[in-house]
């Protein structure tokens, strides 16, 4: 028997030939100890934990849906299954909470390898132990069709330390970390390199890394919330457009951003140059930064989040506004902001 958190050896097996309790046995197996507020784990008819005292409860879901979300030519199971986890996270870290549990919900094919299930988990865990959050149980259920991930999150945040993206004030500069671009072009390089040999080069690789494998700022979101650095704040999943104008109408203000502000990924750049980079870069999703918005007498604070956000660049990249249009401006005029992802 597999010790829990040990990698169980491949079997060959389809999902269907597994059955569905092995497989929850198997993950179950591998499941580290619970934490302290962890009460009851993966076993029962429902998880039960703990409430940290004095906090709210933070929860999120996404779902990931192959042929939507993730292609299996160019993504391993255990890069699906962080991702699973990573948008998650990252919602919650736009909150400025602190992630706890997480519940999986997998609706498999029955020809998929037992083997990927196993991928998965471990990509799911190796996040999981990188962002503090323990699985507290799940759901396995046949799919006719596609395989389908489904993550909720429950995080904690106290509650003056809560961020939405209805705070924003006019006036309040507009901050994004890390760069961008980056997702997109990742995904793009893999689209059209799918099948084959070829390598990117190395900022084109750090480019498919991050479409991969999202980084979600969850310390720098609990950093803002803490500290009361930010009055509003939203992740970029869908693009760092969208982010801008879901604060700016949560909010009711316009914004102007700066087109030579932006932080574009150098690979990204170099993708996007036959095109607008600018408004490919805006408008492009999976980078998982956060869009937030401070106001003037918190930019102390935000220096102290930036000593504290291990390497990680805070840019400003314009300000929100008092009337409702939202611009970018660039060399002198002013243009639309592009539309971010969209489902529908």
């Amino acid at each position: 028997m597999s010790l829990p958190g040990k990698i169980p050896p491949p079997t060959g097996l389809r999902v269907s030939e597994a059955g569905e309790r092995a497989i929850i046995d198997r993950i179950r197996r591998r499941i580290p100890p619970s934490p302290p507020g962890l009460v009851v784990g993966i076993g029962d008819d429902a998880a039960v934990a703990t409430a940290d005292r004095g906090t709210l409860q933070v929860l999120t879901t996404d779902a990931l849906v192959e042929g939507v979300h993730f292609d299996r030519r160019f993504s391993s199971a255990a890069d699906i299954g962080s991702k699973a986890l990573a948008v998650n996270v990252s919602d919650v870290a736009a909150m400025g909470g602190a992630p706890r549990f997480a519940l999986l919900s997998m609706m498999l094919p029955g020809d998929l390898a037992l083997d990927d299930v196993d991928g998965l988990i471990d990509g799911l865990l190796e996040m999981a132990g990188a962002c503090g959050v323990a699985l507290a149980g799940g759901n396995i259920t046949r799919s006719p069709g596609p395989l389908i991930v489904d993550v909720t999150v429950v995080g904690s945040v106290k509650p003056r330390k809560l961020l939405t993206r209805s705070g924003g004030r006019p006036g309040d500069a507009l901050y994004v970390t890390g760069t961008i671009g980056a997702g997109e072009a990742g995904l793009e390089w893999l689209r059209a390199h799918a099948g084959g040999g070829t390598r990117p080069e190395p900022d084109l690789a750090e480019c498919v890394a991050r479409y991969r494998r999202p980084d979600p700022r969850a310390r720098i979101g609990a950093l803002l919330g803490r500290n009361r650095a930010a009055s509003a704040c939203m992740d970029t999943s869908d693009g760092l457009a969208d982010a801008i104008t879901g604060v700016c109408q949560a909010s009711g203000t316009g914004a102007t951003i700066d087109a030579a502000a932006l932080p574009i990924h150098g690979g990204a750049r170099r993708w996007f140059a036959a095109g607008d980079v600018v408004q490919t870069a805006l408008a492009g999703g999976d980078d998982y930064e956060l869009l937030f918005a401070v106001p003037r007498r918190a930019r102390g604070r935000l220096r102290a989040v930036s000593r504290e956000a291990r390497g990680v660049a805070l840019t400003r990249i314009g300000e929100l506004t008092k009337g409702p249009a939202i611009v970018v401006s660039r060399d002198g005029r002013t243009e639309p902001l592009p539309a971010g992802f969209v489902h529908f």
